[in-house]
């Protein structure tokens, strides 16, 4: 908790002198982490099934979907719909960890009155995981099928070339510094390790749904996260999103969290990047900022670890 305190002062201190000069810069062209693709008033459960209508419509197929929060959350309702296809499957096995785009999320979330159907942006997403394709059949077939009113996630956006390098601040992480939760001695080996663990463990982390990638040995598990009573809420997905998810569009396509099965190794994107990356203009202290949640990065990594059968100590 220390370190990564510093790291903030650290960070703070850094960006009074390395803000971004020159017109090319501001003229390039910039992006959102989501997309509200609908807003208005109408039956939740209905909405949910007309969001899945509409994206197997459109030719994805559905993984699967996470209601995570109850009746203490920040929002009424919320529900994620996971959903993928062939293309993403084939992008993905192009560039080193592209299997964390396979699964793309769309969201209905309530407020009252108020019914949200958001998604994640793909093309931000591409951008970001240094895909070697910026999926814009995939952002154009969703604008198709479920509409897009404005971006939203961040003030100004962030360019292609800053996504590609993207990191928060100084001595955080980058995309390719995930967390590494457990290794064995075949992907075979585990993939059945992972699939006992999320079935029955003692840290509240459960299967939501797993996707293979034809043709690479790679699996990725979305995992929905609830810590047990008397457990260690700071990974715990309804508290985190009750701190960062205060804005009103709601990002409830953050989640749910991404476990990736490589070869023989268990990774997750680290939580410093992955949060950082889908609201980059959290603050670093205040209200509703890094610091509210400063304890998670590690707690998220214990958990995992544990989760896929791994040693949270190693």
């Amino acid at each position: 908790m220390k370190n990564w305190l510093k790291i903030l002062l650290a960070g703070a201190m850094l960006a009074t002198g390395l803000m971004p000069l020159g017109s090319a810069v501001q003229a390039a062209e910039k992006y959102k982490p989501f997309v509200l693709a609908w807003r208005g008033t109408g039956d939740f459960d209905e909405k949910i099934a007309e969001v899945k209508d509409k994206l197997e419509g459109a030719g994805f197929t559905i993984l699967g979907e996470y209601s995570p929060y109850d009746d203490k959350a920040h929002v009424d309702k919320a529900t994620v719909i996971i959903f993928t296809s062939d293309a993403l499957k084939k992008v993905a096995t192009m560039s080193e960890y592209g299997a964390f785009a396979v699964p793309q999320r769309a969201s209905v979330t309530k407020i009252g009155n108020d019914l949200q159907v958001a998604y994640f942006n793909s093309t931000y997403m591409a951008y970001a995981y240094r895909l070697k394709s910026d999926l814009s059949n995939t952002a154009a077939a969703l604008e198709k099928a479920l509409g897009k009113i404005e971006e939203f996630g961040s003030r100004k956006g962030l360019t292609a070339r800053k996504l590609k390098k993207y990191h928060y601040t100084f001595g955080m992480e980058y995309f390719d510094d995930p967390y590494e939760l457990a290794e064995y001695g075949s992907y075979k080996e585990a993939i059945a390790a992972v699939e006992k663990n999320l079935a029955n463990n003692e840290v509240g982390i459960h299967k939501v749904y797993r996707v293979d990638i034809p043709g690479a040995k790679q699996t990725v598990f979305g995992v929905s996260k609830k810590a047990p009573p008397g457990g260690n809420i700071n990974y715990d997905d309804e508290h985190i999103m009750g701190v960062v998810d205060f804005e009103e569009l709601k990002t409830s396509a953050y989640l749910p969290y991404e476990i990736l099965v490589d070869g023989n190794e268990v990774i997750a994107l680290h939580m410093r990047f992955r949060m950082a990356v889908s609201r980059p203009d959290l603050k670093m202290m205040g209200n509703n900022s890094f610091m509210n949640i400063m304890p998670s990065p590690e707690a998220i990594r214990k958990a995992l670890t544990v989760a896929v059968g791994g040693d949270p100590d190693d």
